[in-house]
């Protein structure tokens, strides 16, 4: 029977301020622990899987050691590379770290680079500021209706955004500015995204869409994602997946509409056949929750996912693995901004039953240095030749 590792980023679920949190304006920053502060979170089956046990886990509702008792292995990650963005914690997962900190243009972009794209897209530009991008359709979305002129943003993450009603400019329409705008953004300005940002509504009640598409910055080198692929092993994206590498290392993806969605798609997925890696990414958390500061929505998240997990558990064959981390934090009570904040990142593993497979260690793995012990383990379980393991950062800890 084939292996699979089924490996889902719950996108933002930090679990505490990593030592440099200072250098990023995080200090007291803890997604985890902001969350259990709401009586809406819960999280059994998490717990079952270690959660509440790895190194260092404060929180407001922190269950009696002897109720703990994980299943699986579980593990505290430090983020390696130098940010707290989706694109490089997403890289780092996958066995690539960026020494060097992505762009990011906390006084807009420059002239230069809204000149370019304002001729190559045909349109004018409208904000170019770091912003929410709840607010900005709501200060700016009259004046784009009424000129035809986009939204340009950013925010403390590498990202151009770019905002528009789906009555003045179509999402296919958007979707072709937003790879214009890719093609520009390169070299010193290579920002980690450009996304796009539909939204529709009347003015003083702009809604965005759920039709919001990332291009990503093509990974400088080769990922899990390729080592995978190129060794004749299904590497299957779901939800983001596909936008954050650019495709890069995929054979199949399906984009999603929400957490929902996506755990749904996961469990059809697992009724297949498939040789490989499932990667997913549920944004909810990041998108609808975390930067929008609602502690109530993102433990009723965390719930709702954690309701969910023994039916994936359910679908795991013998040798396969399921593991769940996250690519940065955002913790919803941190009220200095409203962007990701620097944490460590929860390593959960577990297989049929919530056991670890026979001939893989169980319990408490230790705090490592890196995300990419992930991709180092993932490529050490599905069989991958030593010299192949050996492109990416990090070591096995399976």
């Amino acid at each position: 029977m084939s292996k699979r590792v089924v490996l889902i980023v719950m996108d933002s679920f930090g679990i505490g301020e990593e030592p440099d949190a200072a250098d990023f304006g995080d200090v007291g920053t803890n997604t985890l622990r902001s969350c259990t502060s709401s009586d809406f979170f819960k999280a059994e089956n998490l717990a079952k899987m270690g959660l509440l046990a790895i190194d260092g886990i404060s929180t407001a509702k922190r269950l009696p050691e002897e109720k703990i008792k994980p299943t699986g292995a579980y593990a505290r990650l430090r983020e390696s590379s130098m940010g707290k963005d989706t694109t490089i914690g997403h890289w780092e997962i996958a066995g690539l770290i960026s020494p060097e900190p992505l762009p990011t243009y906390p006084e807009g972009f420059p002239e230069e680079v809204i000149k370019e794209f304002e001729e190559k897209s045909g349109r004018g530009v409208l904000c170019n500021l770091p912003y929410s991008g709840t607010k900005v359709i709501n200060d700016y979305g009259d004046e784009h209706i009424k000129t035809g002129k986009l939204i340009v943003y950013t925010s403390a993450d590498s990202v151009f955004q770019i905002a528009a009603h789906e009555d003045i400019v179509p999402p296919e329409e958007l979707y072709d500015i937003c790879r214009i705008a890719r093609g520009i953004l390169t070299g010193k300005h290579g920002v980690g995204r450009v996304i796009a940002r539909p939204f529709d509504g009347e003015s003083g009640n702009y809604a965005r869409t759920p039709r919001r598409h990332d291009f990503s910055l093509l990974p400088p080198k080769d990922t899990m994602l390729d080592i995978l692929s190129e060794n004749g092993k299904d590497v299957i994206g779901i939800g983001k997946i596909h936008d954050i590498f650019a495709g890069k290392g995929l054979t199949e993806y399906t984009y999603t509409t929400g957490n929902e969605d996506g755990i749904n798609k996961t469990v059809e997925y697992l009724d297949r056949d498939f040789n490989g890696l499932l990667f997913v990414n549920l944004v909810d958390y990041d998108m609808l929750y975390g930067h929008r500061r609602d502690i109530d929505g993102y433990a009723k998240a965390v719930a709702y996912f954690d309701a969910r997990i023994p039916e994936i558990v359910s679908k795991l064959n013998k040798e396969d693995i399921l593991i769940i981390t996250a690519d940065h934090g955002c913790d919803p009570a941190f009220m200095k901004t409203t962007d990701h904040t620097r944490e460590y990142v929860p390593f959960l593993c577990c297989g049929a039953g919530f056991e670890v497979p026979e001939g893989l260690k169980r319990g408490n793995l230790g705090t490592r240095p890196t995300f990419a012990d992930i991709a180092a383990s993932v490529l050490t379980y599905l069989e991958m030749p030593k010299e192949e393991i050996g492109k990416v950062s990090g070591e096995n800890i399976l």
